[in-house]
């Protein structure tokens, strides 16, 4: 049984960074599909990215490709977000999920979650 963990949230200003950290204890993320979704309030759960557990193969939606990059550090047993020009509807809870086949944006699919991290984008 995988335990993750996130951590890297925070308040940013518009245009600005942040790195997410998804660490798991208990199993070894590489045998793992690792998917990142978001809440906002009064907003359904939605994707933002999933790195494949074979290939390192990333998936992104229209509303962050190109601004986010998700990567996997399986000596760490750690897997990144990498968020840049932050937008204030990047707004919201950021999870890390895993799935024991390939990415995808069923979030139903996703077997173990974290906790979460709060990511605010405001001036």
């Amino acid at each position: 049984q995988v335990q993750l963990v996130e951590s890297g949230g925070g308040l940013v200003e518009p245009g600005g960074s942040l790195r997410l950290s998804c660490a798991a204890s208990g199993s070894t993320l590489a045998n793992y599909a690792i998917g990142w979704f978001r809440q906002a309030p009064g907003k359904e759960r939605e994707g933002v990215s999933c790195i494949s557990s074979r290939f390192d193969t990333t998936y992104y939606p229209d509303s962050v490709k190109g601004r986010f990059t998700v990567s996997r550090d399986n000596t760490k047993n750690t897997v990144y977000l990498q968020m840049n020009s932050l937008k204030s509807e990047d707004t919201g809870v950021y999870f890390c999920a895993t799935r024991d086949y390939g990415c995808t944006p069923v979030r139903w699919l996703y077997r173990n979650w974290g906790q979460g991290t709060q990511v605010t984008v405001s001036s």
